[in-house]
């Protein structure tokens, strides 16, 4: 859980602060970022000439912003709220793609905004900021799935499988000064989404990352954040693609019955690229040395596969140990939606609804029959390895799905 976070919601935060402090209006009827005085959106063109900005919402519309020599810019470091951090910038330092709020009187036709203030959040400042927290994820952080709570201590034991050997175990306790998020069922988990939780709502099963300051020998983690939520994994054969509904339908892996499967702008695909030394346990082919650098998802349009706010890059194995599953499937090069066909066995992350039968993936990797044969081969004890016997949530639990921006 390419787990980035998106510009809307940084920005969104900021706004609603801004919002408060300038005692904006009550919106009006339609798109939901234009409101009587304000507007909220991206810069999709600049004259700078003519003194004026285009700006499309997140619902699609377009405004035209008319400055004038009154107006002013202000520019806000990603998901800062205080303005008096502001820098005064100007329409000259503005770029394609940065993200405004517009304060003004907006237009009847809500086509048109004069201008008086322009607070701008950079693309820019936002990758950097982007980049910076996601290196403090994969630095700092650990992931897994939780073996087992201790409501006396307060700990969280999670899990990760290494890709050679067995489990890694990571003791984190929790406390009052923790900050504790959950990803809420049925959906893209996003960091910006995240809800405030608490320990009593960890369950065992569920998929966990955490930040902070591990021992010297990797088995404790003291953490300053949680981020977690009731993931499942699930796979099967590909027999029917539809890229109108974008939409899939698989033959479950074990129980053999059709199940659809929901492909959001936001979904990571990833193709399994075989086995290098042609032996068990050997890593994925084409991947970097354990701790080199792995690929970024695709950018957002997640059918291009933006990886969720609350997908960020797969953290270090708990424990220690050599790299786990997370880092397989995170060094695996990703694909269009389109390139998913019919015979491919997939496995893929979801948050599950109400309905078991109808789920949205969050992560999928195609083509991995070989690896589910070389999972089966490992753990079957004399009989036939078949790819129905492999504990999928074992095996693959905590490679998806996420935590950190």
């Amino acid at each position: 859980m390419k787990r980035t976070l998106s510009f809307i919601g940084l920005f969104v935060v900021f706004a609603f602060a801004t919002a408060q402090a300038i005692s904006i209006s009550p919106q009006q009827p339609g798109d939901p970022s234009i409101k009587t005085t304000s507007v909220l959106g991206k810069v999709t063109e600049i004259n700078a000439a003519a003194g004026t900005l285009t700006v499309k919402t997140d619902a699609g519309s377009v405004v035209l912003v008319n400055t004038a020599e009154k107006t002013t810019f202000d520019r806000m470091p990603p998901g800062e709220t205080d303005r008096t951090k502001a820098i005064k910038t100007s329409l000259t330092e503005l770029t394609v793609g940065d993200g405004v709020y517009v304060r003004g009187f907006v237009a009847a036709d809500r086509k048109s905004i004069p201008a008086q203030q322009i607070v701008v959040v950079s693309q820019s400042d936002i990758a950097k900021k982007q980049e910076k927290e996601r290196m403090e994820w994969r630095r700092r952080g650990v992931s897994g799935i939780v073996a087992s709570t201790n409501p006396a201590t307060k700990e969280v034991t999670i899990t990760s499988r290494a890709l050679m050997g067995g489990p890694q175990s990571v003791v984190i306790p929790i406390t009052d000064k923790t900050k504790v998020l959950r990803y809420p069922p049925d959906s893209i988990p996003k960091y910006i989404d995240a809800k405030r939780s608490s320990f009593e709502e960890v369950k065992v099963g569920d998929q966990l990352r955490a930040l902070g300051d591990k021992s010297t020998d990797g088995l404790r983690l003291t953490p300053e954040e949680v981020v977690f939520g009731t993931f499942k994994i699930a796979g099967g054969t590909v027999t029917v693609v539809d890229p109108v509904t974008n939409t899939i339908t698989i033959a479950d892996l074990q129980t053999k019955k059709p199940m659809t499967i929901v492909l959001k702008p936001d979904t990571v695909v990833r193709r399994f690229t075989g086995m290098m030394g042609g032996g068990p346990g050997g890593p994925a082919a084409g991947a970097p040395p354990a701790g080199g650098a792995s690929p970024q998802a695709t950018p957002q349009g997640p059918g291009a596969g933006q990886r969720p706010g609350g997908a960020g890059p797969g953290g270090p194995p708990a424990g220690g140990g050599g790299p786990n599953m997370a880092d397989l499937i995170e060094r695996l090069p990703t694909i269009a939606i389109t390139e998913i066909k019919v015979g491919d066995m997939i496995i893929m992350s979801t948050l599950p609804g109400t309905d078991q039968t109808r789920l949205t993936a969050v992560s999928m990797v195609t083509g991995v029959e070989p690896l589910l044969q070389m999972l089966a081969q490992r753990q079957a004890a004399g009989g036939q390895p078949r790819p129905s016997n492999v504990d999928l949530q074992g095996n693959f639990g905590g490679m998806f799905g996420g935590g950190g921006p």
